[in-house]
């Protein structure tokens, strides 16, 4: 237990580390609204399904636009499986790879139990982004043809309101993807020791902090 105390304290900050993040964002949220690009994203997103099903004309760029959406979510989540396909290999080969790997690791366990638990974590996050892709294809498939429909038509569940929603969840599910995405680079860097984790950990905080605010916050 003691050889992989430097690798735990390591998780346990880097957790922290994200977990703190996420509360102030959530409680910057509470105060502006707007404060996220993902808020502005889905307040243009509901105002986008409105003005497209009310005018017909916008048939044809509305198809556009989804499949241009489609095509970056399946692009991810091809990405997605590569990826997967070379952490498992990289399981394969732990015990010639860790020697090599672990040139920068100071006083992190060189165990290859450790290393599997690592390529492990790496692998669910993969994983996890693979899923959240393909879910923001499946909900994309269904608006396609709801958004087609004419509003003056579409009632109850095939309202714009309710269609706008489908098209929110799709994205919901691509951030969550893209957030697994994210949390592999901190993963990634734990493969060569829990000091690159933690500083990797910080530069993905500092990052998120800057994609995630949206340029028409409130300041202060």
């Amino acid at each position: 237990m003691n050889a992989f105390q430097l690798d735990f304290i390591a998780v346990a900050v880097s957790v922290m580390l994200i977990v703190a993040y996420y509360l102030f964002l959530f409680s910057r949220v509470r105060r502006d609204p707007d404060y996220t690009v993902q808020a502005v994203n889905h307040k243009a997103r509901t105002l986008w399904v409105e003005a497209v099903m009310r005018d017909r004309s916008k048939d044809i760029m509305a198809v556009q636009a989804l499949r241009n959406f489609g095509m970056a979510a399946t692009f991810k989540a091809s990405s997605a499986v590569l990826l997967i396909i070379g952490t498992l290999t990289l399981s394969g080969q732990a015990e010639s790879l860790a020697r090599t790997w672990h040139v920068l690791n100071a006083g992190g366990s060189k165990a290859p139990e450790l290393w599997i638990i690592k390529i492990l974590c790496l692998l669910t996050a993969l994983l996890v982004a693979f899923f959240a892709f393909a879910m923001t294809l499946r909900v994309l498939n269904h608006v396609v043809f709801m958004v087609s429909l004419p509003a003056d038509a579409a009632q109850g569940a095939l309202s714009p309101d309710r269609v706008a929603a489908r098209l929110n969840q799709a994205g919901a599910f691509y951030t969550v993807g893209m957030r697994a995405y994210f949390i592999t680079v901190p993963l990634a860097f734990w493969l060569f020791g829990p000091v690159l984790l933690v500083l990797s950990t910080m530069g993905l905080v500092v990052a998120l902090y800057h994609l995630d605010r949206s340029p028409f916050s409130q300041e202060g």
